[in-house]
């Protein structure tokens, strides 16, 4: 069976997979949105509290208050015992004056309120406010700084717990305001909320790193062992205040094997993770969705023992001021030169470019900015790369994925839409070759999943006992339930890892879609197999280790299939790099 056929899904022999033992709900999804997230808050102490005098309430209780004055005789001269004023007339006069000091200086003097403000979702915000306050019924209002407002009542002292869900990603000022109505008094106090997610900005693919010409970094090869520092924020267009990036990581001039891992970089710890793996002579592009850190920097950090180049482009970058946010989709075939689907039949000509259109088609509305695809090329005529693009405007010098005669190789791209819902694919090798195009979901304006990034942690390795994971490698024609969303993480559109397949003994791919079943309660049988699909995450040929990000919804029951469709065993490594959330 060729590489092609396995690549589209077709020809593939008849059979019912049997589903390998059920892993377990991922440990430490919970816990790491959690720790994500709650690094963005507030604290604005009590003695910050600002008290106000209420003025039309101060107004009208000064007046009732004040001692009335007999009325004169008109035309009269007062005299000596009338100008002198009686006891029981300075009584009153004090007792004026003792309260209007009283209302001055704020007849609940301990009024005060302490509020923080901490989120443990890419839009949530859990508020607690303590109150001080002598024992007087008081109103409360919640001011969550995006044109909504939640009232309370409480008596005296008071601990208030609210929680609120914002729409889009942002920065909000949070308000509580206190009121003691029977003593006219008022007390403020907030602060500036940060939401942990942040939405996506698409990016005409630029190269903000070439180590090959010195775009970026010096001149020459990064050694093994060695990093790459890569200037992304205020760096061809990517503004200031940059949470994370997406890029398209190529390690290319190899002569050893070894690994690419991506991170913030400067103030974080390296992870033990890859988001790349390559072999001697090989070029392997992976697409990268990393944190930016505080100096507006990211590493690339080669783990073999020899040098490479390393090469980067920038496809789009999240911010809180960004517009558009997240919706995933099960895998959907737009595109397949060898059956004329999206485009016209046939190999896609050296040095050329076709238009598909996206927007409006299988379930992607008309007005998203920006394409979560896989594209695969397969039976290339020669060596070449691909570039995927906006359907309007010039071919980028970035490219997308590369490739050798023969090869079916594919990468995850996130790529701009044309305001007609186009885009474009280049091949910009020197031979034809054919091309598929599967969409995995779209960026849009209507959409409300936030990415939130957490430190990278490993979630599966067949290669080990550990991880829920029985042990025995991942079984040809064979699927792998994987349950993903505990209930402490809710509101979770999709998920980003990298899979890699290695130790392969043949030609193959995977597959990676949400399960139509809930995992089964311990002791019940498994659940069965949903619809095998057709798209492909990534290809493999024997002896390749391959990686690729995935960017996979766990579906309705917060479980995601992962279908080995090849006829040969192999492994499988998963590495969670964060989610996109609409809570």
């Amino acid at each position: 069976m060729t590489a092609a056929f396995v690549a589209a899904g077709l020809g593939i022999i008849p059979g019912i997979a049997q589903a390998a033992d059920p892993v377990p709900v991922a440990a430490g999804v919970a816990e790491a949105i959690a720790e994500a997230s709650t690094s963005e808050g507030f604290h604005s102490p009590a003695d910050r509290t600002i008290r106000t005098t209420l003025p039309t309430a101060t107004d009208g209780k000064a007046k009732a208050n004040a001692p009335t004055t007999a009325p004169q005789k008109a035309q009269t001269a007062p005299t000596a015992q009338a100008a002198a004023p009686t006891a029981q007339a300075a009584e009153a006069a004090e007792a004026a004056a003792t309260e209007q000091a009283a209302l001055d200086a704020g007849a609940n003097p301990t009024l005060a309120v302490d509020v923080s403000g901490t989120s443990y979702t890419a839009h949530g915000i859990e508020l607690t406010a303590l109150i001080t306050s002598a024992d007087f019924a008081l109103d409360i209002v919640v001011d969550w700084g995006d044109g909504k407002t939640d009232t309370f009542t409480a008596q005296g002292n008071y601990e208030l717990h609210a929680s609120h869900i914002y729409d889009k990603s942002g920065q909000y000022q949070v308000q509580v305001k206190v009121t003691d109505t029977a003593n006219a008094v008022q007390a403020t106090n907030g602060g500036a909320f940060l939401t942990p997610g942040a939405d996506f900005t698409p990016h005409t693919p630029t190269r903000l790193l070439d180590t090959r010409n010195g775009t970026g970094a010096a001149v020459g090869k990064v050694p093994g062992q060695g990093s790459a520092r890569v200037k992304v924020a205020g760096n061809a267009s990517v503004p200031a205040g940059v949470t994370a990036v997406a890029l398209n990581v190529t390690v290319t001039e190899t002569i050893d094997s070894g690994h690419v891992t991506v991170w913030p970089g400067a103030g974080y710890d390296r992870p033990n993770t890859s988001n790349l793996n390559y072999t001697a002579g090989r070029s392997v592009p992976n697409m990268v969705i990393v944190p930016v850190g505080e100096d507006g920097y990211v590493e690339l950090f080669n783990g073999g023992w020899q040098p490479v180049d390393l090469i980067a482009d920038v496809t789009g970058y999240f911010t809180r001021a960004s517009a558009s946010g997240y919706t995933s989709m099960t895998p959907a075939r737009f595109v397949d030169t060898r059956e004329g689907v999206g485009t016209t039949r046939g190999k896609l000509a050296a040095r050329s470019a076709f238009t598909t259109r996206i927007g409006g088609l299988q379930g992607v509305p008309q007005n998203v900015t920006a394409v979560a695809l896989n594209v695969t090329v397969t039976e290339p005529e020669g060596p070449g790369h691909m570039t995927a693009f906006s359907g309007t405007g010039p071919v980028p010098t970035a490219s997308n994925l590369n490739f050798v005669p023969g090869q079916t190789v594919a990468n995850a791209v996130i790529v701009p839409v044309a305001a007609d819902g186009t885009i474009k694919i280049f091949n910009g090798a020197w031979s034809p070759t054919h091309v598929v195009v599967d969409v995995v979901g779209y960026y849009s304006p209507d959409s409300k999943a936030a990415f939130l990034p957490f430190t990278p942690f490993r979630t599966l390795d067949t290669r080990e006992e550990a991880y829920g994971w029985p042990g025995g490698r991942f079984r040809a024609r064979e699927f792998i339930t994987k349950g993903f969303t505990p209930e402490a993480a809710t509101g979770v559109e999709a998920y980003v890892l990298n899979a890699t397949v290695t130790e392969t003994r043949g030609t193959g791919f995977l597959s990676v879609a949400p399960s139509p079943y809930a995992l089964p309660v311990e002791g019940e049988p498994a659940a069965p197999a949903g619809p095998r699909p057709v798209s492909s995450t990534l290809n493999w040929t024997t002896g390749d280790t391959v990686p690729n990000l995935v960017q996979a919804s766990d579906g309705d029951h917060g479980v995601i299939t992962f279908w080995n469709q090849g006829h040969e065993d192999a492994d499988l490594v998963l590495d969670v790099f964060g989610v996109y959330q609409t809570k």
